[in-house]
């Protein structure tokens, strides 16, 4: 099944637990608006290049949609809307007032120049704008997108319409009206989940880790997991990874570094205080294989479909957590759960991203400044309450985690109906 249709399996699964009208589940099936847009755009040579933008509204009923825009080269209608459907079981599972959105453009922007890049996100601002607004669907970043690019949206969105409010978006830079913490709050919030997780198991540490995905999720998770006392034995991007075979963790701040001067992290083998450039091909792992290490905690935290009925039967983590959207199929999900592998789900363990989106927005709208340790103990707080909502309904309802997240969530939306 395509990523969609896996998607709304899963909302299928959940709803055999609860007694939900037949028009609810046809509706939560069904985006509310599906937008695409033809994007022209005028590149350093001269030539005037055509480039498809998509944004999927699928519903509001808990607040004005929510959700991020992605620049990738695979942005298509169905990854736009099956991303958009987790979005709002996701912040109904973290408890935001905010609807499922989603959005991106077609484009690898590696081939693009500052110049081209900053003109394409203001051609996607400007066809956007009759569109979204802070009270009516409010975009973040994403995959290959950041805070330089919601600045550069916000300013297009102002401009065009006029209304100067700098909550149109999220994740914009702090100068602009971001919010402190928003940079690491996917990672941290993913971090507060897995402690709670860890004491409800029992789990003694330290605990070996792998983390699969070393973009702004990846590495600020495995960078606070190696501040705390959990040892990251793995780390890979997209050119492939490093594995620490001996046990001893990486030092998560120098394979940063490292990873910026040479552009991958294969040539990254950083243990205590210095890297040593001769395990380059000693310590080379492929992502495939970083999957299928017997690591206590396995992280997927790159791109959706990693973990497949093709590869599930290999993999020998005790817990897998899912820190990138829909890393694991549907067919996959089902193999971990025969095995006793325990999933914590994206719309769990990933969901500190928009939950700090929601304090940007409530700041913007209010003309608050919150500092660091405010956002972050509120965020502590949100995440703990999520995942003890979750544990409650996978211990009386005799679910996995997924399922009962979902269930959850569908619980939240039927009351708002």
């Amino acid at each position: 099944m395509n990523i969609f249709d896996g998607a709304k399996h899963q909302l299928n699964l959940a709803a055999k637990h609860l007694e939900l009208s037949k028009g609810l589940l046809e509706r939560l099936q069904t985006p509310d608006r599906t937008i695409q847009v033809n994007l022209f755009v005028k590149r350093d040579n001269g030539r005037t290049q055509m480039f498809k933008g998509y944004r999927v509204q699928y519903n509001n009923f808990l607040g004005p949609f929510k959700g991020g825009l992605r620049f990738h080269p695979a942005v298509n209608m169905d990854e736009v809307s099956a991303l958009a459907f987790w979005m709002m079981i996701k912040n109904a599972v973290s408890d935001v007032p905010f609807g499922g959105g989603k959005g991106g453009i077609q484009v690898d922007p590696k081939n693009l120049s500052e110049s081209e890049l900053e003109n394409l996100t203001r051609a996607l601002a400007k066809a956007l704008s009759p569109n979204v607004g802070p009270n009516l669907d409010v975009p973040a970043p994403d995959v290959n997108t950041n805070s330089k690019i919601m600045d550069w949206f916000e300013s297009e969105y102002s401009k065009t319409t006029g209304e100067k409010s700098k909550a149109v978006v999220t994740g914009k830079s702090i100068k602009n009206g971001g919010s402190q913490g928003r940079e690491q709050a996917t990672g941290l919030g993913g971090f507060f989940v897995l402690e709670k997780l860890v004491e409800k198991l029992g789990f003694k540490k330290p605990l070996t880790a792998a983390v699969q995905g070393f973009g702004n999720v990846g590495s600020n998770i495995a960078k606070i997991l190696h501040d705390n006392g959990y040892k990251v034995i793995a780390l890979s991007d997209i050119k492939g990874g490093i594995c620490n075979t001996t046990g001893e963790d990486f030092n998560v701040d120098l394979v940063k570094k490292c990873r910026e001067e040479k552009g991958f992290l294969a040539g990254c083998y950083c243990v205590g205080s210095v890297c040593d450039l001769a395990k380059k091909y000693d310590g080379v792992i492929s992502n495939e294989e970083l999957l299928e290490l017997p690591v206590d905690i396995l992280i997927p935290a790159a791109v959706e479909n990693v973990i497949t009925k093709n590869n599930a039967n290999k993999i020998k983590a005790k817990v897998v957590f899912e820190m990138a959207n829909g890393p694991t199929s549907p067919e996959a999900d089902q193999i971990l759960n025969r095995k006793k592998i325990l999933v914590v789900p994206d719309v769990l363990a990933n969901c500190g991203g928009v939950t700090v989106s929601y304090f940007e927005w409530y700041q913007n709208m209010h003309r608050e400044v919150w500092q660091e340790d405010k956002v972050n103990g509120r965020l502590k707080d949100q995440m703990e309450k999520a995942f003890n909502s979750v544990w409650e309904i996978h211990q009386s309802k005799k679910v996995n985690l997924r399922t009962a997240a979902y269930i959850l969530a569908l619980q939240r939306l039927a009351q708002k109906i």
